[in-house]
């Protein structure tokens, strides 16, 4: 743990050092193609440091925000679009936390954004989570990682709820404990990741305003806005969305993918890039029916909503969960929380030590002082 404990350390520095590179590189060429030139070689970069670790909790989330999530975001910033250009005098800190993490400043939303029918890329309505929800969420997830020490005793049904639990709190907590630090010293604030996608009322809704919401809000001016006003030349503003919704499902799943490399080392064997595709065309076609009847024959929440986390589950317990297993995370995780806490008993042991020593030591040296 210690060594890939360092390791993370070093490609965190490596990072900031190329968002300082970005950052003054910035102020001398203007946004276009030769500002594109002088970052690509830090996106090329950025696509090879997550190869540095090994690690499901540090490696998968690195690969995330670096690979995925910088990497787009620095892609707007070459033309002079996305966060990193929204104020030319933010400060290198604030430039490089903005690009390295998943994070938004407080905005209101465009006005009149001709195309905010946007069926998979809305941004979710912001809500504090309750206290009480959060710790609901803490205790399932200590549960859920004392059961799943027993996982080789229960059935793979259950064995497989339990790593889906593991990793969706996981995700929670992770990104909670990250939102920390430039919340207090910057202000800023850090989008939630997800917002309850278990009460998802349609395909619409899950992918677009409670699952991984901050992948959505980079995929929307990256791949769905540029499709979009290609496809509204093509076919019309009002089937515009289809085939650019479908784009940003393929863009999607080729990301899963790389990040299910990061992971797991793997020959990739397309189930991922198949599930996004489904559910893309899945999503694609709610959407086209909805343009069709123009509300007529809507189900109700109460009955469109269990329909829809099931589909869910269902193509995910066929095509994305077991590509888990395939990478054995279930197993790596157990073992990564155990030498994550046995890193801490050391690192308390330490510290126990030097401060006895010390006190030891500056007791000594009184005692000499006062009895010579």
């Amino acid at each position: 743990m210690e060594g890939e404990f360092n390791n993370f350390v070093m490609v965190w520095v490596l990072a900031f050092v190329s968002f300082s590179y970005c950052y003054t590189m910035a102020k001398i060429i203007p946004s276009g193609r030769a500002r594109l030139l002088t970052i690509i070689p830090v996106m090329a970069l950025f696509l090879f440091l997550p190869l540095r670790l090994n690690t499901l909790h540090l490696g998968g989330t690195f690969a995330f925000f670096i690979a995925w999530l910088a990497n787009f975001k620095l892609l707007l910033f070459a033309f002079g679009e996305g966060p990193l250009a929204s104020d030319p005098s933010i400060s290198l800190l604030r430039f490089a936390a903005l690009a390295s993490l998943p994070i938004k400043i407080q905005q209101n939303p465009p006005p009149n954004d001709p195309y905010r029918e946007n069926p998979s890329l809305e941004k979710p309505k912001k809500g504090q989570k309750s206290p009480l929800v959060s710790t609901v969420k803490g205790v399932v997830l200590a549960v859920v990682i004392v059961a799943a020490h027993f996982s080789e005793d229960m059935h793979p049904i259950v064995s497989l709820f339990l790593l889906i639990f593991q990793m969706y709190l996981s995700l929670e907590f992770i990104l909670a404990l990250v939102a920390t630090l430039p919340r207090v010293l910057l202000g800023m604030e850090l989008a939630p990741q997800f917002n309850e996608p278990y009460l998802s009322t349609s395909l619409q809704d899950f992918w677009g305003r409670r699952w991984n919401i901050m992948a959505s809000s980079i995929l929307r001016p990256t791949v769905y806005l540029p499709t979009l006003h290609v496809s509204a030349r093509l076919f019309g503003r009002k089937w515009a969305p289809i085939p650019a919704v479908m784009a940003t499902f393929i863009v999607s799943a080729v990301m899963h993918e790389l990040i299910f490399y990061y992971m797991g080392r793997t020959a990739p064997t397309w189930h991922i890039s198949f599930f996004f595709v489904l559910h893309g065309l899945c999503l694609t076609f709610e959407l086209a029916l909805k343009k069709v009847l123009g509300g007529i024959l809507a189900l109700p929440a109460f009955v469109s909503g269990p329909l829809t986390v099931a589909f869910v589950v269902s193509t995910g317990f066929w095509l994305f969960f077991p590509q888990l297993l395939r990478l054995k995370a279930d197993v790596r995780a157990i073992e990564e929380y155990a030498a994550f806490v046995a890193f801490l008993k050391d690192i308390g042991r330490a510290l126990t030590f030097n401060l006895i020593r010390g006190y030891q030591s500056a007791t000594y040296e009184s005692f000499v002082h006062d009895y010579p």
